[in-house]
């Protein structure tokens, strides 16, 4: 377990309580640096903040689908993500997975299960995902709390120049004994440095692809 870098479990790919009725407050700017803005929103009836991250990334929508799909290792750049396994492919567009975070002291690792719906890239190249917690799918795990609900949702649209913008949204009931003031102070830095490593592993891959050409 990491030492007290700040509570983030929030950037976990696929995770967030049920939509239901969200409260009717502006987004409100938490952290705006290198063009990756970081937003949140207070719920109805929820102490836990809605996250928003909007961000232009290089390279192509179907490289961002792949990714997300090769849930193996979404370790490689999902912050404090310490593994995630496949746990069932429905389909091509449907996986079941079970994701660990190795949560800071003293708070008590968390884990999950999701389920992630990928909608076919249109012909614009662009892509939805909506990755949603499951619960009964596998028992509990000695030594992890359960996160009992989450959604995520990736709206993927392509831009000229071999970018891509993402509108990320995030919402989670983290489960257990969460200060919610740790969480809704900090909630920004999980998601910068996830979407700082994404950045990194696209233009690695954007550039392969260049070679290749």
């Amino acid at each position: 377990m990491k030492r007290p870098t700040l509570f983030l479990l929030l950037l976990w790919l696929g995770l967030g309580d049920s939509p239901g009725a969200l409260a009717q407050e502006n987004w409100e700017l938490q952290k705006n640096q290198d063009g990756i803005a970081v937003y949140t929103k207070q719920l109805e009836n929820a102490s836990v903040k809605q996250i928003k991250v909007v961000c232009e990334l290089p390279g192509t929508t179907a490289n961002l689908v792949n990714l997300l799909k090769n849930v193996e290792h979404h370790s490689d750049w999902v912050y404090l993500n310490r593994k995630t396994t496949l746990l069932k492919r429905k389909s091509e567009n449907a996986l079941i997975y079970y994701t660990e975070a190795d949560m800071p002291w003293p708070l008590d690792d968390r884990d999950l299960v999701v389920e992630a719906t990928f909608s076919p890239i249109t012909k614009n190249n662009t892509a939805r995902v909506e990755v949603r917690s499951l619960s009964g799918f596998l028992p509990v795990k000695k030594g992890f709390v359960r996160i009992p609900s989450s959604l995520a949702t990736w709206e993927i649209t392509q831009l000229p120049g071999n970018k891509i913008k993402v509108e990320y949204l995030f919402t989670v009931n983290p489960g257990g004994s969460v200060p919610a003031w740790l969480v809704n102070a900090t909630v920004a830095v999980g998601p910068h440095k996830t979407f700082q490593n994404l950045r990194g592993i696209l233009a690695k891959m954007a550039k392969e692809q260049a070679k290749q050409l």
